[in-house]
C-alpha cells in the first residue's frame, strides 16, 4: 500500500510541476509527512530529490526545443545553489512542527501570488527600444529577444536567485512558484520560456538542497524517493500534456485553490501534532 501511495503522490506532484513549471514541491512534504508518516526534516530531503529528478524529465524535452535559456537559467541556478545549503543547515535548527507551520504560511503566499497574477496576465515582454514596456521589467531584451545583461540585472537575478535557493533548502521546495514570476518580471521572458527555463533551474537548486541535506547526516529512504520518482515522470507527461489545453489563468487559479486548501491541511495538522 505504501508503494502505491508513493507512487500515487509522486504523480500529484509531477503533475504540478508538469501543468505550470513549478510547485511541485508544495505538495510533496505534507503528503510525505501526512501521506507517508515520514518525519519533516527526512521529508525535505526527499521532495528535493523528487521535484529534481522528476524536473529533469521536463526539462530534456524544452531543452532539445531551445525553449530554455541557458545563460539565464545559470545565472539564476548559481546563486540559488548558494542559498540552498544554507537554507538546510538553518532547517536543523527548527522545530518539526515550527518548520511546517512556516512552510504553510508560505504556501499561503504563494497561492495569493499565483491567484493575483492568474486575474492580471503579464504584460509584453519588454525590449531595448520599448521604453515604455521596458519600466515594467529590471532587464532589458534586445529586437531578438535576447536578455541584456546589464550589471543591475544581474545583481536582481542572483539576489532573487540566492531567495529561492534558501527557500529550496529550508523548506524542500525546487522554488518554481518563485523562479517562474521571477523570470518573467525581472528578466523578461516569455511565460513559456520562463517555465522551460524554471524547470532547468529547479533541477540545479533541488542538487544542491539535495546534496546538503546528505552531508548534514539527515536521514533519507532512497526506496521511496524512488517509488516517488516512478510516479513523478508519469504526473510530468500528464500535466505537460494537460497544460497545452487550458489557458494559463484558470491553471493558476485551480493551482493557487489547491496550494491555500493544502495550507489549511497542514496547519491543521501540525498543531494537532
Amino acid at each position: 500500500m505504501t508503494i502505491v501511495l508513493a507512487v500515487l503522490f509522486g504523480a500529484v506532484v509531477g503533475f504540478a510541476l508538469g501543468l505550470t513549471g513549478g510547485g511541485g514541491g508544495v505538495f510533496a512534504v505534507p503528503l510525505l509527512v501526512f501521506g507517508l508518516g515520514v518525519e519533516p526534516r527526512e521529508a525535505v530531503g526527499i521532495s528535493l530529490a523528487a521535484v529534481g529528478g522528476t524536473a529533469i524529465s521536463g526539462a530534456l524535452p524544452r531543452l532539445l526545443r531551445n525553449e530554455i535559456e541557458l545563460r539565464t537559467g545559470l545565472l539564476f541556478a548559481i546563486s540559488g545553489m548558494l542559498g540552498a545549503p544554507v537554507g538546510a543547515y538553518l532547517s536543523k535548527f527548527v522545530p518539526g512542527n515550527v518548520l511546517l507551520i512556516l512552510f504553510a504560511l508560505l504556501m499561503f503566499v504563494v497561492a495569493y501570488r499565483m491567484w493575483q497574477k492568474a486575474k492580471n496576465p503579464a504584460v509584453a515582454v519588454p525590449t531595448a527600444n520599448c521604453e515604455r514596456d521596458s519600466d515594467r521589467a529590471s532587464c532589458q531584451r534586445d529586437e531578438d529577444g535576447k536578455l541584456i545583461l546589464t550589471s543591475k540585472c544581474a545583481r536582481l537575478l542572483v539576489l532573487v536567485g540566492i531567495a529561492t535557493g534558501l527557500l529550496s533548502g529550508m523548506f524542500g521546495v525546487g522554488g518554481g512558484f518563485v523562479i517562474v514570476p521571477a523570470l518573467v518580471l525581472f528578466s523578461g521572458m516569455a511565460i513559456h520560456s520562463a517555465i522551460a527555463t524554471s524547470l532547468f533551474v529547479i533541477v540545479l537548486i533541488s542538487l544542491s538542497g539535495f546534496t546538503s541535506h546528505l552531508f548534514s547526516g539527515n536521514d533519507f529512504n532512497w526506496g521511496l524517493t524512488i517509488q516517488f520518482l516512478i510516479g513523478g515522470f508519469a504526473g510530468m507527461t500528464l500535466g505537460s500534456l494537460l497544460a497545452r489545453k487550458l489557458k494559463g489563468p484558470t491553471l493558476q487559479k485551480i493551482f493557487a485553490i489547491a496550494v491555500a486548501l493544502v495550507a489549511i491541511f497542514v496547519i491543521a495538522k501540525s498543531t494537532l501534532l
